[in-house]
């Protein structure tokens, strides 16, 4: 068995991490320590799992479920067993009283695509296991493999749909560049939040976001009754495209920013958005609509195109009036998404850019992953029963 004593990881890096919560990812824990602990057991049996030796000590027995509570919540493993008894891996004692460090390390390894090699290093120095550049490529390969099928997961109906976009810097084809992650938000039957799905594209052209709705059909998405999003042009056609028939409503805190450039005179602004927010807040669709109809005609001489704009615009942002009034305030705009986006970038901040793609979507993938099982054991969105 073989040790690296000299391989350490940053102070800054670990003070960041540590700072920013990326020991958030508990199945990267449980990944590394499983492939640990099954490195270990066929260095006890002097033979890889299937493998004809004659220097074989014993026979692997396949794997006992054990879960672990730990600072980042339970973690279940499989132990490796042997049939003939008198064997119990320390990967995951030491790899459990390293756990803060461990956490750190593989953030580092999965956020800045390291090499197996240096997954090696750090695997050995935790875990006291010689761990081969193979075996750390398949733990990778089984993360990025369970993380897919999160993401490829099958759907039934949801109510409520939220769409949005946003931004991280990933190094393609020698460039860096700014590659949109697009996000799919529901309310499920039972009121709860879930995230449906997330892809990493070139941009929010509408091929990219006609792609993405499209694997949602796929995958059984049904029942919505109202999709809430942005402007976003490319999005705008591929929803026409895809989920032409199901009413939208265009995110109105988006609507208030937008008419802010079209305002004439910086003194105009409180007033403007005094009056769009008393339209927005109208008890009703037609008492909304009259409001909207007096602020086109105020503005009509002394700030003409912001006119034109309410009177084309505005009328997007009205669809929430179509259901209860209890679910207005957290249907009428994306601000929801946009936290989740923010919460995203703010486990992630450790990495300014991203070495591929894949290291995108894998980290983006895993804190969604964590942050939709969070909204489905915690409270209820949307309270169904007796709404009016």
């Amino acid at each position: 068995m073989t040790y690296r004593k000299d391989f350490t990881l940053p102070a800054e890096l670990l003070e960041q991490v540590q700072e920013q919560g990326l020991d958030v990812l508990p199945e990267l824990i449980r990944v590394i320590i499983n492939t640990a602990m099954q490195a270990e057991r066929a260095e006890h049996l002097n033979a890889d799992l299937y493998q004809h030796s004659p220097e074989r000590s014993g026979h692997a027995n396949g794997y006992k479920p054990k879960t672990m509570r730990t600072r980042i919540g339970d973690v279940t493993f499989a132990v490796a067993q042997v049939r003939e008894g008198g064997f119990y891996p320390q990967a995951l004692e030491k790899g459990l009283r390293s756990e803060r460090t461990l956490t750190l390390a593989l953030a580092e390894m999965y956020v800045q695509g390291v090499s197996t090699r240096k997954v090696k290093a750090i695997t050995e120095q935790l875990c006291g296991v010689n761990v081969s550049s193979a075996m750390v490529s398949q733990a990778a390969a089984q993360m990025d493999a369970e993380l897919e099928q999160w993401r490829e997961r099958p759907w039934g109906e949801y109510p409520y749909l939220f769409l949005d976009a946003y931004y991280e810097q990933v190094r393609e084809d020698g460039q860096v560049r700014d590659l949109a992650g697009l996000v799919a938000v529901a309310i499920n039957p039972q009121g709860k939040r879930e995230i449906l799905g997330v892809s990493v594209s070139l941009s929010e052209h509408e091929i990219h976001w006609r792609s993405f709705l499209e694997s949602l059909k796929q995958r059984g998405l049904g029942g919505v009754q109202l999709i809430t999003r942005d402007d976003h042009a490319g999005l705008r056609a591929a929803r026409l495209a895809v989920l032409g028939g199901i009413p939208w409503q265009r995110c109105q805190f988006h609507l208030q920013q937008n008419a802010q450039a079209f305002v004439p005179h910086k003194d105009m602004q409180t007033e403007v958005a005094e009056d769009i927010r008393t339209i927005f807040n109208a008890p009703n669709r037609a008492t909304a609509d009259a409001y909207l109809a007096k602020a086109v005609k105020k503005y009509e001489k002394t700030a003409s195109r912001l006119s034109e704009w309410m009177a084309t615009n505005i009328p997007e942002g009205l669809s929430v009036f179509s259901f209860p009034g209890a679910f207005r305030k957290l249907l009428r705009t994306t601000n929801g998404v946009e936290r989740l986006h923010r919460e995203v970038r703010r486990r992630a901040r450790v990495v300014s850019i991203f070495p591929n793609p894949a290291s995108c979507l894998r980290l983006v993938s895993a804190v969604m992953s964590e942050i939709s099982e969070e909204w489905l054991t915690g409270r209820t969105y949307i309270t169904f029963e007796g709404s009016s």
